[in-house]
């Protein structure tokens, strides 16, 4: 299996412990779990499945360190709506052996899962982490992981770990090894500060990627590298930047008369689409990173924006008002077949498609309200997920399961950042150090 590399370039190595097997397997190899532990499956194609009842040891070894660990499971699991983490104080059983649960004490508290752990100081400060998932009413085994790694990434092997628990609960891949770039707002509304920031998805580790002293807007990350390409006022003009996260080096993607702006990534990560601006109209263009050819792809008297590929890379999605009020449209990826695909009364603008492909997410106006909704690429199925005062920008999540969004209540507060489901349900506020909209979700980090 190939190791996990965080930001400062330290390994995170994975290893999978067997069953009763007392030793481990090598890197990779399949986990023999028994035919028993494939009852306990957790079935999110209905709208609201509910919730399994799972109960989250503290990690034993290192205390304050396996208590932290777990902490941050329990919030995952129990943020994401599809799991209820059980009160530690309703526990029979504390752990002292978390190879060798005793099942009973955890049927009579109703528990379906239960997540055991180990952490352990290595000579090098290191920490090696253990966890075990277990499907408590036969008694067994469902997944076992180790990690080993820096004691400063304590959080981010606690992510990954409800990441493998989610994933072999609900046959779906997680999305907590993941992270979020977004617009910090300070300041009074009149003269506000927005500048880039980035945090993990629950919030913390929060950093700052610009300064402030230019306007900037619209990041998104790239789906192959450690870049965000977005858009700044940094020379008067807007202009389509790109931005290195781990080295800070920044340049402009192309230089282009009259505006650019509404960047984003080809799935290829080798290409960027764009809206340029030129003489009172925009249209959408590509550029080749390594060529810097430039390709125009609509041609409109029209404002053409905010374009998105689909994750296969063949179809991009974008709104126009060349209907005469602002819908979704599709065409292929060189430009031809371009057809609307939204028919309602209201305006819909800044589209974005599922990393699965099966759904385009919305912001949808009518009536003074801001409504963030879902369609099929056809067009059909369209439903509201959550409606506001301002709701707009969504992002997926890596496996397509969770929208972000901004919510903007006007008058002298600001946006903040709030996520729900795709089925409309489990809608939460992610909490930020001042106001925060313009948020890009970041694929799975490797």
């Amino acid at each position: 299996m190939t190791p996990l590399l965080d930001r400062s370039g330290l390994v995170l190595n994975r290893r999978r412990f067997v069953a009763g097997a007392g030793g481990l397997l090598a890197a990779g190899a399949a986990l023999n779990a028994g035919p028993a532990a494939a009852q306990l499956r957790l079935d999110i194609t209905s709208g609201a499945p509910k919730p399994i009842p799972i109960a989250i040891t503290d990690f034993v070894g290192e205390t304050e360190q396996g208590r932290a660990i777990s902490s941050v499971i329990s919030a995952d699991l129990k943020r994401s709506g599809l799991f209820a983490p059980i009160d530690p104080k309703a526990f029979v059983e504390q752990i002292s052996n978390p190879d060798a649960p005793r099942f009973p004490d955890w049927r009579v508290i109703n528990a379906q899962a239960l997540v055991t752990g180990r952490v352990v100081r290595q000579g090098d400060g290191r920490l090696q982490v253990m966890f075990r998932l277990w499907d408590v009413f036969p008694g067994q085994q469902l997944s076992g992981q180790q990690f080993v790694a820096q004691a400063e990434n304590w959080r981010r092997i606690a992510h990954i770990i409800a990441d493998a628990i989610y994933e072999r609960l609900t046959g779906e891949k997680g999305y907590f090894d993941t992270r979020i770039v977004f617009v910090d707002e300070s300041g009074p509304k009149e003269r506000r500060v927005k500048r880039l920031a980035i945090m993990d998805q629950d919030g913390a580790n929060v950093s700052y990627l610009t300064r402030g002293d230019s306007l900037a807007l619209t990041p998104r990350f790239s789906p192959t590298s450690q870049e965000i390409t977005y858009m700044s006022y940094a020379q008067a003009e807007p202009r389509v930047y790109l931005l290195n996260i781990e080295t800070g080096q920044r340049e402009i993607v192309g230089n282009f008369p009259g505006m650019s702006f509404a960047p984003r990534f080809a799935p290829d990560g080798q290409r960027v689409i764009m809206s340029l601006e030129q003489g009172g109209n925009a249209n959408i263009y590509v550029m080749d990173l390594r060529s810097k050819a430039t390709t125009r792809l609509t041609d409109t008297p029209a404002i053409d924006t905010a374009p998105c590929y689909a994750p296969d890379g063949n179809q991009i999605c974008f709104e126009s008002d060349r209907g005469g009020s602002s819908q979704i449209y599709i065409m292929n990826a060189d430009g031809s077949n371009q057809r609307r695909v939204s028919f309602g009364s209201a305006r819909y603008s800044t589209p974005v498609w599922s990393p699965k492909g099966d759904w385009i997410a919305f912001t949808r106006q009518a009536e003074g309200r801001f409504a963030i909704g879902v369609m099929r690429p056809d067009g059909s199925g369209e439903r509201v997920l959550t409606e506001g005062y301002h709701n707009e920008g969504p992002t997926f999540a890596p496996n397509g399961r969770v929208i972000m969004f901004f919510r903007d209540p006007g008058g002298t507060s600001g946006p903040s950042l709030y996520s729900v489901d795709i089925s409309g349900y489990n809608e939460q506020r992610i909490p930020t150090p001042s106001y925060a909209s313009d948020p890009a979700w970041s694929p799975l980090r490797s």
